[in-house]
């Protein structure tokens, strides 16, 4: 079963539609819902994107943000501990290591962390970045998306090089993290790729994206 559930925006365009879906949306059958804001958006619109999510969103919903696409990071704080930053991966140019995150977090100290097990892979394939990462922001972690992450940084079904590479962190990952499978798969393997992520993350439950 899937405990957890993240609402995903990321098209500017599609902020307005989800939010009003959460009069009628029923998530009682998950003890953890999360909103992801768009990934790219333009600096006119920020204030009121913020202003929408702030608002509209339930306040103990999380709400993840990837920091490249923020034009005035300092303004996010608003959203106090609700806002979880999520690292990124090499294309983009900043979030992607324990340095990078670390000024984000500097302008937003009450922030918490969403850790994309992919983009951490993806970045640096070792899986040493992903290691210092997840040991320098233990008490912002609050969840973890998986997936593969191919070289053109699209998100893809998990492979067995990443499971084994995932593995390698697992231990760092308390196993009351909430899981965002992200990888794109249809309802028929669903119930094999949620098997493959617990073997990769040793979650007892993993959660499905939406």
């Amino acid at each position: 079963d899937c405990e957890a559930l993240e609402l995903s925006a990321l098209r500017e365009p599609e902020v307005g539609p989800l939010l009003e879906s959460l009069d009628f949306l029923d998530v009682s059958a998950f003890r953890y819902v999360a909103v992801h804001a768009p990934s790219r958006f333009e600096v006119g619109r920020e204030p009121a994107l913020i202003r929408q999510l702030a608002r509209r969103v339930p306040d103990h919903w999380p709400i993840v943000l990837h920091p490249d696409a923020a034009h005035d990071l300092r303004a996010w704080g608003v959203l106090g501990g609700r806002l979880l930053i999520e690292n990124m991966d090499k294309r983009k140019p900043t979030g992607r290591s324990v340095g990078e995150l670390a000024r984000v977090f500097d302008l937003l100290p009450q922030a918490g962390f969403c850790f994309d097990i992919g983009h951490a892979r993806q970045f640096d394939p070792t899986m040493i970045e992903a290691a210092s990462i997840l040991r320098a922001f233990p008490a912002r972690l609050r969840q973890v998306h998986v997936s593969d992450v191919t070289t053109g940084s699209r998100h893809d079904r998990l492979s067995g090089p990443a499971i084994a590479a995932f593995q390698t962190v697992a231990h760092l990952i308390p196993e009351q993290t909430p899981l965002i499978l992200e990888t794109p798969v249809d309802e028929a393997d669903l119930e094999i790729e949620m098997g493959r992520a617990r073997e990769a993350v040793a979650v007892p439950t993993p959660a499905l994206g939406d």
